[in-house]
């Protein structure tokens, strides 16, 4: 299910699905970082439990494994993580990303290294996200997750 609601919203989505997953990792791990002070997560319950059983899955496992658990839930892949977090609707993703997003800064889940530096070709991106307010990233949020 696609949220976006607005031109600029579909090219920055547009644009992350063309980026290699470990970019598209990076991208929601920043974009959490710009809305997390105004999030007001506030999930139906069995939205947050299923997102706290799929990090709860996650968390447990090495760096190593907790990073490919990410990518497997970005791309879809045919294992146990993957399948769990296909089934899921998209409220249960923003929540699992959401919990994962916490658990990083927590470090109980791999971070994203503190010399990262995003890819050249991500600056049109980053120039069209930060067109967006709150909702519309909320939406794109939605939107990238749920694919």
């Amino acid at each position: 299910m696609t949220y976006t609601a607005n031109p600029t919203t579909q090219q920055a989505l547009d644009l992350f699905q063309g980026y290699d997953v470990d970019t598209q990792l990076a991208l929601l791990w920043f974009g959490y970082l710009d809305i997390k002070d105004e999030l007001n997560p506030a999930p139906p319950t069995s939205v947050e439990t299923m997102g706290n059983t799929l990090y709860d899955q996650i968390k447990v496992l090495s760096p190593e494994e907790q990073l490919q658990a990410q990518r497997d839930m970005l791309q879809g892949a045919d294992n146990e993580i993957g399948k769990a977090y296909q089934a899921f609707d998209s409220s249960a993703r923003m929540e699992s990303w959401l919990l994962i997003a916490r658990g990083m800064e927590e470090g109980t889940v791999i971070q994203v290294p503190d010399d990262y530096k995003l890819p050249d070709q991500t600056q049109e991106f980053t120039d069209k996200i930060k067109q967006l307010d709150f909702q519309e990233r909320i939406n794109f949020m939605r939107s990238a997750v749920g694919q």
